[in-house]
């Protein structure tokens, strides 16, 4: 098995700068323009009001007897101190209602982030549906190298291939740990990454607070300071320690972002019988309360500032511990968790394609298209983990990535419901065929035959003769070949020299502020 990343180098950067890079940059003073997809289907809603009302209080009742602790952050616990919760040591209580009426007073209910390409900016909430590809992977796979550790290069690769897929709208975050930098500054290779090489919207670091401020000082380089000031250019997945806790890394990250007035997604990570309880209402009303407090901790420190309600609930193999997904549970706890965030009033964050295969095989596609349809059902808004997804997050597959962007164009058209206007009824097509006759050389049907049906681009849909011809492939290994073609074919965004000079500057500075530490 190879070590390193896949090699393949696609040719080199046609750099394009001066007066089209300026209006670029110029062009983010402008209103933006909101990329995504609009959900035009109804959401499912499991609960009566009574099921949520239930709920509701179960969380106000560990809110209040049980409490949250905030591990090594005197600065949180000052400012719940300040705000008149319950502080006892490092564990906080908090009264029926005193988190939803700090939530309620200025959380926005949607908001944009705004990209590096104004074209590509992003509406979180509303009806609106942003799909970013998987995070937090330390290994990474393909059909060639296999299971691997995973490196800057690859990073780098799975980056280019995000930006070039139409179907994902966002850059994502930390979409393999590059193992082969240092622990304490691969954060800056990462976020360069998604600013080099895509101008779609990106995550930045949160495994540190100081971290979380290198990545908020690069996207000033790029955005600058005033308008990162008052817009919202990058979001941080914050994911607390369940059950119940928040250490420093997680609450001093969160507090960055948001007194930046940029976004915490703030996820609870909820195995069910492992760290949260196995009953799915009792998991959701665990969920509720983790949520609640960390984005009233964000108002506490910037008042209006952008959050998102993370929901990640799922189930685990009792017998062995390992996390389990696509599961029935699991996906009635995100319909009830999904129910609870519209009621605050957050945006939404859910699972994407999900799957504990190790390849993506029948099994993966199983597990990852019920998981992503219960999010699209849910009413989620922000999917993270929408491609790439293996091995219950252990590893991130290039072939698993370009499957699950091909499957989401598919769900482009699903979102967009079922057309009514007249040339969709299609009456005058009845007219002209009759009874017993085929539509195939309609005049409808020559109209449209090019945009009809959504052709999903890595699907074998011809015969089994033609298929032969083609060379016999299966869905993994068109896949390899897609990717192959993707990255040959890449050709970065145009970035301004002088702020790729300044991004170059800054890490170089505060890299050698440090020594490497690898573990």
């Amino acid at each position: 098995m190879k070590q390193g990343a896949t090699s393949i180098r696609p040719a080199g950067p046609r750099r394009r700068t001066g007066a089209r890079a300026r209006k670029r940059r110029r062009a983010f003073a402008g209103p933006p323009a909101v990329a995504g997809v609009q959900r035009k289907i109804p959401v499912y809603r499991l609960l009566s009001e009574e099921g949520l009302d239930l709920i509701d209080r179960t969380t106000d009742r560990i809110l209040r007897d049980v409490g949250i602790e905030f591990r090594g952050d005197a600065a949180a616990l000052a400012l719940w101190r300040e705000a008149g919760a319950d502080v006892r040591g490092e564990r906080v209580r908090f009264d029926p209602g005193f988190l939803k009426a700090i939530i309620a007073g200025t959380a926005p209910r949607s908001f944009v982030q705004h990209a590096r390409n104004p074209e590509r900016s992003v509406l979180i909430g509303q009806d609106n549906v942003v799909f970013a590809p998987a995070y937090g992977a330390p290994f990474v796979h393909d059909m060639d190298g296999g299971r691997r550790y995973g490196t800057l290069a690859d990073f780098e690769n799975l980056v280019k291939l995000t930006f070039d897929s139409p179907w994902l709208h966002h850059s994502g975050g930390t979409i393999c740990e590059p193992v082969d930098q240092p622990v304490n500054k691969r954060h800056l290779d990462m976020v360069y990454a998604h600013l080099r090489y895509s101008d779609k919207p990106f995550m930045g670091s949160v495994t540190t607070p100081e971290r979380a401020e290198d990545s908020i000082a690069m996207a000033r380089i790029v955005f600058g300071e005033r308008f990162t000031d008052e817009h919202c250019v990058v979001m941080g997945n914050i994911n607390m320690n369940s059950p119940l806790v928040y250490d420093r890394a997680m609450s001093g990250s969160l507090r960055a972002y948001a007194r930046a007035n940029q976004c915490p997604v703030v996820v609870p990570f909820i195995l069910g019988g492992a760290t949260g309880p196995v009953s799915m209402a009792g998991a959701v009303a665990q969920s509720l309360a983790e949520v609640m407090a960390g984005v009233a901790l964000g108002q506490l420190e910037r008042p209006g500032s952008p959050a998102v309600f993370g929901n990640f609930l799922t189930t685990v193999n009792l017998k062995t511990g390992s996390p389990t997904f696509g599961t029935p549970e699991s996906a009635l706890g995100s319909f009830a968790a999904a129910q609870l965030a519209r009621r605050i009033g957050l945006p939404l964050r859910c699972s994407g394609a999900f799957t504990s295969s190790k390849l993506p095989d029948a099994q993966a596609m199983q597990e990852s298209v019920t998981s992503l349809h219960t999010a699209l059902l849910c009413g989620a808004n922000f999917i993270l983990h929408a491609a790439g997804w293996l091995e219950a997050a252990l590893t991130i597959g290039y072939e698993k990535l370009v499957l699950d962007a091909d499957h989401l164009g598919a769900v482009h058209t699903l979102l967009a419901g079922l057309a009514l206007d007249p040339g969709a009824l299609a009456f005058d097509a009845f007219r002209e065929v009759g009874p017993g006759n085929h539509f195939f050389g309609c005049t409808h049907t020559l109209s449209r035959y090019e945009t009809a049906f959504h052709e999903c681009e890595i699907a074998d849909t011809g015969s089994y003769e033609s298929w032969c011809e083609a060379g016999s492939k299966d869905s993994m290994m068109r896949a390899n070949a897609k990717w192959k073609e993707t990255l040959w074919a890449y050709e970065p965004p145009p970035l301004d020299p002088s702020v790729d000079e300044a991004l170059g500057e800054f890490m170089a500075r505060k890299k050698a502020s440090m020594p490497d530490i690898w573990h």
